[in-house]
């Protein structure tokens, strides 16, 4: 049996680098004191770990001047505190993509049972998988929007959700819109400045390869949010308000040890953009006397330009993977793999399919096998780590048809993962799937 293999990506990246680990244990050991509850000087220290790591978040997301990062635990939690600090009522409509996470459908639910909102899903085209524009547009016009709320990835499918152009066609409508970046934050590049969009809600532990324990939201264009969590801030301890500003939506102490992790992942990303934007300057693609000039924005789009491609290289790679393990499952007979056409044309289907609309999530199924029973050998008898299950996505599901085999069995790639590794689990799959 080969050592143990992890294809869980998508529910949290793992391995960490070392960078992070490091970060981690340093923290923990020499920093691990309440940030902003006292005026020593490490506790000024951690304090400036936390708004170093604000400062990183809104880097990456590129978001507008106003913008500012909430700290949470998790994305789940700031999907509470961000939907439940709305301001609904009844007559309101919100919009949500068939690929939501529980993490959203559960907390408008919850909602929906008090104020008693309509909930609609945006139109999907059964055939593709894939949003359906036209029908989009129809679905607004007809019932307008209150809130959008949209995956950046789905976190079974890792369809690739084109937000930008759904929130374009919302804004008419003037309408909340939040999104829900957990399963692509610093995997797949977003640029939240002149977009409408309200709320980005991220995950540490996914695909900005942070640890667990620290999520968050971007309050993108300043709007304000309903209090939901009350407590200690450090700050106008006499006054039972809480406060407006940041601190008022972080009551509690601080996962200093999770931030600080967060913190050197966030610095990985970033030293990519910077190295090559050197690389650029040094290869001559770019001036760099122009760039230095605040007027000269055509040469800062190029460079944003040609940083988006050599940024994507991760991205890039992944997808490659994702094909090639795509390509090697569809010759296996028995296997079903849930691209968007009917099962028959699998083979063609992976060579014609766009790299670039998926992440690195395949999900399939084994003929004559529950997705759970699947996972259970892949993990007892060859040591592969892949989730079962319906993944906590309650609407897709009826698009892929998979009831008859309790949910998919959802291979993740990451940046860790190798063709020697998709080999071996493609060896364990046709294993299975011939009942040997």
């Amino acid at each position: 049996m080969k050592e143990f293999i992890y294809f869980d990506n998508a529910a949290t990246t793992y391995p960490k680098s070392e960078r992070v680990y490091r970060a981690i244990e340093e923290a923990n050991r020499h920093l691990a004191v309440n940030a902003g509850r006292g005026s020593y000087r490490l506790a000024k220290k951690a304090a400036s770990v936390i708004e170093e790591t604000r400062k990183n978040i809104l880097k990456l997301a590129k978001a507008e001047e106003v913008a500012e990062v909430v700290f949470t635990p998790s994305a789940t939690l700031a999907c509470n505190q961000v939907l439940g600090g709305l301001f609904w009522k009844k007559e309101n409509t919100v919009y949500v993509t068939p690929y939501e996470h529980n993490a959203v459908m559960r907390v408008l639910h919850l909602l929906q049972q008090q104020y008693g909102f309509q909930i609609e899903e945006l139109a999907i085209a059964p055939e593709t998988l894939q949003l359906d524009m036209e029908k989009i547009k129809y679905q607004f016009g007809k019932r307008p929007p209150n809130v959008v709320v949209m995956s950046q990835v789905s976190n079974v499918t890792g369809y690739i959700v084109p937000w930008e152009e759904i929130a374009r066609e919302a804004q008419k409508y003037e309408p909340v819109v939040i999104m829900d970046g957990s399963q692509g934050f610093g995997l797949v590049p977003v640029q939240l400045k002149n977009t409408p969009v309200d709320f980005y809600i991220f995950a540490g532990h996914k695909t900005l390869y942070g640890p667990l324990g620290v999520g968050g939201y971007i309050n993108n264009r300043g709007k304000h949010l309903k209090h939901l969590l009350a407590g200690g801030t450090g700050s106008d301890s006499l006054n039972l308000e809480m406060s407006k500003d940041t601190a008022g939506y972080e009551p509690g102490s601080h996962n200093i040890v999770a931030i600080a992790g967060l913190l050197e992942a966030t610095r990985e990303i970033l030293e990519k953009e910077t190295s090559v934007k050197e690389e650029l300057l040094q290869q001559g693609e770019l001036n760099k006397e122009k760039l230095q000039q605040e007027k000269m924005k055509k040469d800062k789009l190029q460079l944003q330009e040609l940083w988006q491609k050599k940024f994507q290289q991760d991205l890039r790679r992944e997808q490659e993977l994702r094909q090639y393990l795509e390509e090697k499952l569809s010759k296996i007979p028995g296997v079903i793999l849930y691209l968007g056409k009917c099962e028959q044309e699998k083979e063609s289907i992976v060579k014609e399919r766009a790299v670039e609309e998926r992440t690195g999530i395949v999900p399939m199924n084994i003929e004559g096998y529950k997705a759970a029973d699947v996972g259970m050998v892949l993990d007892e008898d060859y040591n592969i780590a892949v989730r079962t299950g319906y993944h906590c996505a309650p609407l897709i599901h009826k698009y892929l048809k998979d009831e008859d085999y309790a949910g998919v069995v959802r291979i993740s790639l990451g940046k860790f993962n190798t063709k020697e590794e998709i080999d071996y689990l493609v060896k364990a799959v046709e294993e299975i799937a011939m009942g040997w």
